[in-house]
């Protein structure tokens, strides 16, 4: 049997979400007990919270929401380069692009340890001509361990209009500390949340047959 990995948070009351956005909550309706045979609960979360998908909707008024997304690019091969060497944005030089030859799916590890109690806001961002250039090599789907492509203060988001320009999909906030480099399946499914500017994914890594 091939050895997995885990690779999304856990969503807790205390997971960081972006600044400003409200905390992600579980709320218990109905407690077993007597008169009643089964826990119910609801929660409320942030789309971008934890582990998740961005939609197209979330960077263009006329992209593609969580639940009209196409799940192929979500599921399938991919290679995980480590570029904990860059320094405040991955650029084109960080790249192994040998490494990344003929992949559909590429994922960035940026951490040395990802930051599960704590928000980050110095996170490492992706430069647009990366996003451009894997695109252009026939990549569909960007990750990141980051909370996302672009600088938290960013207002123009030219990370991810590359990969709009590219017809990619962005998997964010991956937890990748235990995963050597290398080629993997990835399965990263986002919920079909009809009108979803992303979703949350349970992220896995499997080992290639």
């Amino acid at each position: 049997m091939s050895r997995m990995w885990d690779i999304s948070q856990p969503l807790h009351a205390a997971v960081p979400v972006w600044p400003g956005e409200p905390p992600f909550a579980l709320h218990r309706h109905a407690v077993i007990g007597e008169g009643c045979p089964v826990n119910v609960g609801a929660m409320v979360t942030p789309l971008h919270a934890g582990t998740h998908g961005d939609a197209p909707l979330h960077y263009a008024n006329d992209g593609a929401s969580s639940a009209e997304c196409d799940l192929e690019p979500y599921i399938g091969p991919c290679v995980l380069l480590d570029v904990r060497h860059a320094r405040g944005r991955v650029e084109v030089d960080d790249i192994d692009w040998d490494a990344v030859a003929g992949a559909e799916r590429v994922l960035l590890r940026t951490y040395e340890n990802f930051p599960h109690e704590s928000w980050d806001s110095d996170f490492t961002a992706i430069a647009s001509e990366v996003i451009a250039r894997l695109g252009a090599t026939g990549v569909r789907l960007i990750g990141t361990d980051a909370a996302s492509l672009d600088p938290e203060q960013s207002k123009t988001l030219d990370a991810h209009h590359a990969v709009k320009a590219a017809d990619m999909r962005i998997l964010e906030g991956l937890v990748l500390d235990d995963v050597p480099p290398g080629r993997y399946e990835l399965v990263a499914l986002p919920l079909r949340i009809v009108g979803a500017d992303a979703s949350p994914v349970r992220a896995i890594l499997r080992d290639l047959p």
